[in-house]
């Protein structure tokens, strides 16, 4: 009797308690009916409570092998101690993927082209989802604003790792910017890029998941660059601070004992002085040493981490801490490694992708070269198509801060920079390197298709081609062809001569062809001369091109909303120089180094800090970037060719869950809104 009172007691509760529900397998094709706040993902308490479920979790079975080949790293807890207590749970595009294999991609050196594959890895607080519209949760589980939009408040994914195991907290945020940004022994100066109105950020741990970052001025935007930047606003404290004095006594000590000079020379190593993710890492500076300090690059939040890197490449393996799981709980990313491999030459570039030895190619795939792969498509086994692009529009600079200065004078001279617009045939441009998929279009500081402050007036200024006119504006310079050569003479007497310097990353090489042409047909003999863009870089912020040439990439709406460098002198960054580096000189140094820029120059500085601060497309924004582009578009700063493009890109035929990009675009960081982590190969 006692055993049967037992039994029907045991049965009565197990009838009278619900059962725990498995959670539904949502996709994007199929969500299953569940609604969540952010498009295509959902927090993990967001899903359980929607759906009456307890989520349990997978890991890639080769995950003990794949952290083998993490340097460093110690043997793995289960996959529930290796997530954050609160997981992204991401709800892939078509199906649940398949663990294994490897993205195969292809760059043109370790600092040249990378920037699509870096974007298939990246992470940052949030990101924007791919409408292009709505920014979502990423590394930050939420966030929010004071009243003013001065203070930042950030919420982290509490229990989150770093690729090594080690806990990731608003300590390692606020290390970022008070220990790194901040400090002259690891930065000469703070980039400008992290000053607001000329002043730092506070930036403070509250507590192990919140962060509160207090801006000098409203800077209402700057969640769009966290949406779109390469830089990530976190640095492993637990790491880099054993070589720094303020956390550890032995700090020198410690960086001597492995051959450094001290422990700033130690942080340099592996931060390299930037945010910037394509540096050479330890493993290419020095691998012995690296592996003598115990880490052989450093820990990360992205979807893999590099485990080799060579002249020749770089191989990355899948994170065994990554912070996301898909909505049957296996932890992302599905795909086991990333295999770059640095092809300098085109056409050997296009002969891998004809080769079906390319899984994704976004970068620096220009429609010049589209009949070629589109023709191979079937034999390489990978599709090819065109995607919109933003800040695709080619300029050109011509240096005004230039150390020869007959030069300076000719190049400062607007009448000049006219007559080399009306000398390019934009028209035959849009037709043999665009295949007329392009619009004519002149320069402008800002992409048309992200702004409301931008005319038709302004595009079609000087596009026209006139040979006849280019000539006259030449002539009424005083710079004729006295000796009948072709070539008009410089004041000094000398022919007047351009050296134009390229890297293909940037610009297509036919354009470069036809625009050397144009311009010695009007009388301005140009010397063409094609480098890396490593080589390209160093000259352009060293002030040693005559001209620069590249795509506007760093103008469309979400970036110029938190970041105006592509406003003011020098007119963009490192990585796309454009002209007047002299003038940002003078600016940085007060006066004491460099050439003073004219009046209206210098009015764009005020006015960048000016837009910044108000909300981005309201008409107190528009007023001022009006003003702005007036002043560019006035002083003819870039040169604009053709704009309003597509561009292709590729992908083969076994990667899974890939969507058309609605932007071939870095303004949107490449690949960041896309989601590859929920990518996987059909094996």
């Amino acid at each position: 009797m006692k055993f049967r009172h037992f039994l029907m007691s045991t049965v009565a509760t197990l009838i009278a308690a619900p059962a725990i529900a498995e959670c539904p397998v949502a996709t994007v094709s199929d969500p299953k009916g569940l609604e969540s706040a952010y498009p295509q993902q959902m927090e993990l308490a967001e899903l359980q409570a929607a759906a009456s479920c307890t989520l349990s979790f997978a890991q890639n079975p080769s995950i003990e092998e794949l952290n083998a080949k993490i340097f460093g790293n110690a043997d793995l807890p289960s996959v529930a101690e290796r997530l954050p207590n609160e997981p992204l749970v991401v709800m892939p595009y078509d199906t649940i993927g398949q663990y294994g294999g490897a993205i195969t991609g292809i760059s043109k050196a370790t600092e040249s082209g990378t920037s699509d594959l870096l974007s298939v890895r990246h992470v940052n607080f949030v990101r924007y989802s791919d409408d292009l519209q709505t920014v979502v949760p990423n590394i930050a589980k939420a966030w929010g604003w004071n009243a003013d939009k001065t203070v930042l408040t950030i919420t982290l994914r509490e229990g989150h790792k770093w690729s090594d195991g080690a806990p990731f907290t608003a300590e390692d945020v606020a290390f970022w910017y008070n220990d790194l940004l901040l400090n002259r022994d690891i930065l000469e100066k703070t980039p400008d890029r992290w000053l607001f109105a000329g002043e730092p950020i506070n930036v403070e741990a509250v507590d192990a998941v919140t962060v509160s970052m207090t801006f000098p001025v409203p800077t209402p935007g700057i969640l769009n660059r966290f949406a779109v930047d390469y830089g990530q606003p976190f640095q492993p404290k637990h790491f880099l601070g054993q070589f720094m004095p303020k956390y550890n006594p032995d700090a020198d000590k410690l960086a001597q004992q492995h051959g450094f000079a001290n422990g700033a020379e130690a942080v340099d190593f592996y931060y390299g002085g930037s945010d910037w993710k394509d540096v050479p890492t330890p493993l290419l500076k020095d691998a012995e040493k690296a592996m003598q300090i115990g880490r052989a690059v450093l820990p990360t939040l992205e979807s893999h981490i590099v485990v080799e890197e060579t002249a020749e490449g770089r191989r990355l393996v899948a994170n065994p801490y990554f912070h996301q799981v898909d909505t049957a709980g296996n932890q992302l990313p599905y795909i086991n490694e990333i295999v770059e491999s640095y092809v300098a030459d085109k056409e050997v570039q296009n002969l891998k992708v004809m080769n079906g030895e390319v899984v994704w190619k976004q970068q620096a795939i220009f429609l010049e070269d589209f009949p070629l792969l589109k023709e191979n498509e079937a034999k390489g086994n990978y599709t090819i198509q065109f995607a919109p692009t933003l800040g695709e529009n080619i300029f050109f600079s011509f240096n005004r801060t230039h150390d020869d200065d007959v030069l300076r004078e000719i190049f400062n001279d607007v009448r000049f920079n006219r007559a080399m617009s009306l000398a390019m045939n934009r028209a035959e441009i849009n037709e043999i390197v665009y295949l007329g998929q392009g619009t004519p279009m002149q320069g402008v500081p800002a992409e048309p298709k992200t702004v409301s402050f931008i005319s038709d007036e302004v595009l079609n200024k000087d596009i026209e081609y006139d040979l006849n006119a280019a000539r006259a504006l030449l002539s009424e310079m005083g710079l004729e062809d006295a000796d009948g050569d072709g070539i008009v003479e410089r004041p000094d007497g000398k022919p007047l001569v351009v050296r134009l310097v390229y890297s293909s990353q940037g610009v297509p090489v036919k354009m470069m062809e036809l625009v050397r042409d144009y311009w010695t047909d009007a009388g301005v003999r140009v010397d063409l001369k094609e480098v890396t863009s490593d080589e390209y870089r160093a000259s352009g912020n060293n002030n040693d091109l005559d001209l620069t040439t590249w795509k506007y990439d760093g103008n469309a709406g979400p970036t110029i909303s938190q970041d105006t460098t592509v406003f003011v002198p020098p007119f963009g960054d490192f990585f796309n120089p454009g002209t007047g580096a002299k003038w940002a000189t003078w600016k940085t140094t007060d006066g004491a180094e460099g050439i003073e820029p004219p009046a209206d120059i210098k009015k764009l500085w005020d006015l960048s800090e000016q837009f910044i601060q108000v909300e981005f497309g309201s008409a107190e924004s528009n007023e001022i970037g009006a003003e702005i582009v007036k002043i560019h578009t006035d002083n003819m700063l870039k040169i604009g060719t053709v704009g309003d493009i597509v561009a292709p890109f590729l992908w083969r035929n076994d990667l899974q869950n890939v969507q058309p990009i609605k932007s071939k675009t870095y303004d949107f960081y490449w690949t960041y809104p896309y989601r590859p982590s929920q990518w996987w190969l059909d094996q």
